[in-house]
C-alpha cells in the first residue's frame, strides 16, 4: 500500500507531467490541496521508515551509473560513508 508521501508524489508529478491532460492535472491539484495540505506530506525519511540496507544499495548504485552526474555521485559517496 502506498504510503501518503507516494501518492501525493504521483500527483506531483502528473502536474510536470506533458503528456497530462490539462482535466488529470486540475484532478491532481484538487487531491494535492484538499487531501494533502498542498502537497506538503512527511516524507518515509522523515519518521525514519526506510530500510537502511536499500538505502545503501540505491546510493552504491548512484555512485556507478553513467547516467548520473558527478556531484550527485560525490554526494551519494558522502552519504554512504556516512552511514559506516
Amino acid at each position: 500500500m502506498p504510503t501518503e508521501a507516494q501518492i501525493a508524489g504521483g500527483h506531483k508529478a502528473n502536474l510536470k507531467n506533458a503528456n497530462s491532460s490539462e482535466e488529470s492535472k486540475q484532478h491532481s491539484r484538487q487531491v494535492l490541496n484538499d487531501e494533502f495540505n498542498g502537497g506538503d506530506v512527511p516524507k518515509a525519511s522523515d519518521g525514519g521508515n526506510k530500510n537502511p540496507g536499500n538505502v545503501a544499495g540505491g546510493l552504491k548504485a548512484t555512485t556507478k551509473n553513467p547516467n548520473v552526474s558527478e556531484e550527485a555521485k560525490q554526494s551519494a559517496k558522502q552519504r554512504l560513508e556516512q552511514m559506516e
